[in-house]
């Protein structure tokens, strides 16, 4: 189900492509060294001509030193982008990455020529809004809302690939078994299972989930092949000042202040035809 989901979004690159040419790749945006393990250095950036920037994670394995060694070889400025959006069907982390990425970025480039309107009102991660009883699934560790959850009464089960973090704490499970999701309610999920391998794990065990969100910098693609697999939101990031983005992204420095939060929910999206030009 997962590789289904790339291949349906690569499917909607080429659509896009052959329905007005992309624009090619501007330029890739990376942190520097030693922002490695922290906040800022969580993220690279595809830029397109003509501003569209798309996100992806940089901390899974050994991606983050990987993407480093090979900067100085990456010669990406120029080419097509549906060229590096097929780079996202690699088994190599760094051009995996780099095709997410550029999978975003083409989404990014559709919303903006399609005029499409980003609901930035809405609060994603609010809408969860835990009730006593309820059982709630997490797939990664989402810091202080845990502690909210709890508190709310709410059975919480939380889905982790860092064994550092597995066990039972006070009023949530924090498992590296999928399965053990099946039968929550409701489930908050980073977009990162979006490039680990672990989406179709995901959808099959949340299935039943009357709410499923994917949440993060790395939702930026776009969401039908997602909505038709039953996740009701996608909650992503677009930038809104190019030039200090990049600057601080490439400084080691924090960007959220050139970028802002919207949220996309499968009962109020047209569809990608619909928004067409």
């Amino acid at each position: 189900m997962g590789r289904e989901v790339g291949v349906e979004l690569l499917e909607l690159v080429a659509r896009i492509d052959r329905r007005d040419a992309l624009p090619p790749v501007a330029a890739l945006h990376l942190p520097p060294a030693f922002t490695r393990g922290t906040r800022e250095g969580e993220f690279c950036a595809v830029e397109l001509e003509g501003g569209a920037i798309g996100l992806s994670y940089l901390l899974l394995g050994d991606t983050f030193d990987a993407m480093q060694r090979a900067q100085a070889s990456l010669r990406i400025a120029g080419m097509p982008a549906r060229e590096l959006a097929g780079w996202y069907r690699d088994v190599d982390p760094v051009r995996r990455t780099l095709g997410f990425a550029a999978v975003n970025a083409v989404s990014q480039h559709w919303f903006r020529q399609s005029g499409f309107v980003f609901d930035w009102a809405t609060d994603s991660i609010g809408r969860l809004d835990p009730q006593p009883g309820e059982r709630i699934g997490m797939i990664g560790l989402f810091g202080p809302l845990t502690d909210r959850i709890v508190a709310a009464g709410a059975r919480l089960t939380v889905l982790e690939l860092d064994p550092r973090k597995l066990g039972d704490f006070d009023g949530y499970r924090v498992t590296v078994n999928p399965r053990e999701l099946a039968g929550c309610a409701k489930v908050l999920s980073t977009t990162t299972i979006l490039l680990n391998d672990t989406l179709g794990s995901v959808l099959e065990a949340c299935r039943d989930a009357r709410w499923l969100a994917l949440v993060g910098p790395g939702g930026g693609c776009l969401p039908d092949p997602l909505f038709a697999r039953g996740v009701t939101l996608l909650g992503g990031t677009a930038v809104v000042d190019r030039d200090g983005f990049a600057a601080a992204l490439t400084r080691g420095e924090a960007w959220s202040r050139f970028a802002r939060k919207y949220c996309i929910e499968r009962e109020r999206y047209a569809g990608f035809t619909c928004a067409s030009p």
